[in-house]
């Protein structure tokens, strides 16, 4: 399948590949949108199995940004990057300013940050090479790492859920079960735990289970018995795909709240959770934090605006169950629908030219 394919109908805008042959950089940039602005998203290291599948994941990723951004109301667009390769083995200075410069012939059209396998440390080599990179280390003068940021935005999409599913935003009567405790779901355990709940957790990486047990007294199943474990929020906090049409029919939980990328396999996952009577939090409106935090950094970063900012996702979750009892739609769908009307309206005041030849 060539790229045009693989793109289909999701109208991105632009996609660059990147090749370094001294380092081994390669790396693709898609961004789908930059009708809000410019286009923000993080940058994956990941040992895909095919060029293929990383193409797949970066058209996918960077789609969900657009929509990320557009429900959090951001004046951002969507965008996301991928490397190809084993990031325990493979990063290397020269690599990522190979990539911090592949970022910077974009001049300031994407804006880069950390995601699956790279942290703020790799952000501030990357920043050696370009300005538009979000992310880096506190002691910089940045947000740092962004993951207790999303982390409080899927409590608060928790809260508007729980509201929304039992009358209360009262989580420390729940049992959570949390698929996936890298560096958002082990701030997730954390959270949970403060707040009373009860939690059950599974891990590919038994160390980080180790772990997220010794720290927050989770309690650990296998990984494959992490879906029919009887809980009332199940969080899905590792890679995209998990909600499927296999996976679904074992869930024994009466909502989804978590904070993986693309948990939907398909859109029609969507209404199969809704046919089991399963609330699902839409996951770019719930794990838009991390996102909202980085973002911060734009503009001058403070942590208490960042804070107010993030438990917006409250009001933001809220909304969007409300268009969809009232719409008849699934929350995800109203979701959608929100966040396209909003490119769509806002985007277009681009139009209009504010000063001299300028059009932003």
């Amino acid at each position: 399948m060539g790229v045009f394919d693989a793109i289909g109908d999701r109208s991105h805008e632009e996609i660059v590949f990147g090749n370094d042959p001294v380092s081994g950089l390669k790396s693709i940039i898609a961004i789908h949108s930059t009708a809000l602005g410019p286009a923000l998203g993080g940058t994956r290291f990941f040992p895909y199995e095919s060029e293929a599948d990383a193409l797949e994941d970066v058209l996918r990723l960077s789609q969900g940004m657009t929509r990320k951004a557009a429900a959090a109301g951001l004046d951002l667009g969507g965008g996301k990057a991928v490397i190809i390769g084993d990031p325990r083995t493979d990063k290397s200075e020269r690599l990522w300013r190979a990539y911090g410069r592949v970022v910077d012939s974009l001049q300031g059209r994407y804006i880069t940050a950390e995601d699956v396998g790279t942290d703020t440390l790799d952000m501030d080599t990357i920043r050696h090479e370009t300005r538009w990179v979000v992310g880096v280390p506190v002691e910089e003068g940045g947000s740092g790492d962004p993951s207790p940021a999303t982390a409080r935005g899927i409590i608060a999409a928790s809260r508007a859920v729980a509201e929304f599913r039992w009358g209360s935003d009262d989580l420390s009567d729940k049992t959570v079960a949390i698929l996936g405790v890298g560096k958002v779901g082990t701030d997730l355990a954390r959270r949970y735990k403060e707040i009373g709940a009860r939690i059950i957790a599974a891990d590919v990486h038994q160390p980080a289970l180790d772990r997220a047990q010794e720290l927050y007294g989770v309690e650990p199943v296998a990984l494959d018995d992490i879906y029919d474990v009887e809980c009332d929020i199940f969080a899905p906090c590792s890679l995209g795909g998990v909600l499927n049409e296999s996976i679904i029919p074992r869930l024994n939980c009466q909502v989804v709240v978590g904070a993986a990328n693309n948990q939907l396999a398909t859109d029609m996952d969507a209404e199969r959770l809704a046919d089991r009577d399963i609330l699902y939090a839409p996951d770019f409106v719930a794990n838009a934090g991390g996102l909202i935090n980085v973002s911060e950094e734009i503009g001058g970063y403070t942590v208490e605006r960042a804070a107010a900012n993030i438990d917006k996702v409250y009001f933001n979750m809220c909304h969007v169950l409300k268009a969809a009892k009232e719409k008849g739609l699934t929350p995800y769908a109203a979701a959608v629908e929100w966040a396209e009307r909003r490119v769509e309206e806002i985007g277009n005041l681009r139009l209009f030219r504010r000063s001299g030849d300028h059009r932003d």
